[in-house]
């Protein structure tokens, strides 16, 4: 359990990490874009990419029989 934490903590870093490797500008973008947006609105977006995450995971669990 703790290494399938670990290694989801380290994916998300490397991602993050690429993306402001590769495209600084682009993430500065996104951000103002977040910013523009009320809190009502990023709050809805967090909760879908929330579910949208435990989705994939539930399906990757259920097709392989873990995470």
């Amino acid at each position: 359990m703790i290494h399938a934490l670990i290694s989801g903590v380290a994916l998300v870093l490397i991602i993050e990490g690429l993306a402001l490797a590769l495209a600084p500008s682009r993430i500065e973008e996104a951000l103002a874009f977040l910013a523009a947006l009320g809190p009502e609105r990023r709050r809805l977006l967090g909760l879908i990419g929330l579910a949208a995450g435990v989705a994939i995971l539930a399906l990757l669990r259920a097709r392989t029989g873990s995470i």
